[in-house]
């Protein structure tokens, strides 16, 4: 459900205005599955609703390069997870 969030939140942005119909041919989800997305980023402010489809808020650009950022923190500790791994393995 994350990764659906997502990659509805990047189509808003690289395509904003965007629509339910246009979002759901695109990604193959059902427009239920598509309209849950955008009411769940629409709580968290990060869209909203225009006459001809989503766009993004002010909070979009934030949220984004905060979520970069957490994702190289993760992404360090697990190749740094790899690298102790494999040495207990030699030991």
């Amino acid at each position: 459900m994350l990764e659906r969030h997502l990659q509805v939140l990047k189509m808003v942005i690289e395509n904003e205005p965007i629509g339910i119909v246009k979002m759901s041919n695109e990604t193959g989800y059902p427009h239920h599955k598509v309209r849950y997305s955008l009411r769940v980023l629409e709580e968290e402010n990060l869209i909203e609703p225009s006459s001809q489809g989503a766009i993004t808020t002010e909070r979009t650009l934030e949220f984004v390069e905060e979520l970069d950022g957490k994702i190289d923190e993760i992404v360090e500790k697990m190749n740094g997870m790899k690298i102790d791994d494999a040495a207990e393995i030699e030991n």
